[in-house]
């Protein structure tokens, strides 16, 4: 029988149905995303439908990219969905989106300075004693080179023909 259409379940069944562990649900619990609907007389949590929809909609939410902090607001909306507009909604939405770019931009940045420092190594099996990459990342301007994507002032040179 699926989970869904049962009346209430365990910690343990709830974790199985969503590929969880029983730890990340207390931990949701104990951040006030997640909460039982009563306790079983033995005390064990027991969980309802709005359990259910509650860990469905963590779970889409982390795989845009939302954090549980910024999860936890969402709830409320989603809680209190007449006392906020859509624009309220759309506008928390823009700023995760513009988070996640300026996060792209820095992974790129730090990818361009990688290959930079992959390209600028000989790879030889001479010893590392005068390893371009290791100079580079010894260097004391290294920040100011990874910002900018690794240019040649920090003295990593790139192999010529590439």
């Amino acid at each position: 029988m699926s989970l869904m259409n049962a009346k209430h379940y365990k910690i343990g069944q709830l974790a199985k149905q969503f590929d969880i562990s029983v730890e990340t649900l207390r931990y949701y619990e104990s951040e006030g995303l997640l909460l039982p609907e009563m306790r079983s007389a033995s005390g064990y949590r027991l969980y309802g439908q709005q359990a259910l929809e509650t860990l469905n909609f963590i779970n889409h939410a982390k795989r845009v990219g939302f954090s549980l902090k910024e999860i936890k607001q969402l709830l409320e909306f989603n809680l209190n969905k007449s006392q906020h507009t859509c624009e309220d909604i759309k506008q928390y939405t823009a700023i995760k989106e513009q988070e996640i770019d300026k996060k792209i931009e820095d992974y790129l940045k730090m990818k361009s300075a990688l290959n930079k420092l992959y390209r600028s190594c000989c790879g030889g099996k001479e010893s590392a004693v005068y390893c371009s990459i290791l100079q580079a990342l010894a260097a004391e301007d290294i920040d100011s080179d990874i910002d900018s994507g690794l240019d040649t002032k920090s003295g990593v040179e790139e192999k010529s023909g590439e």
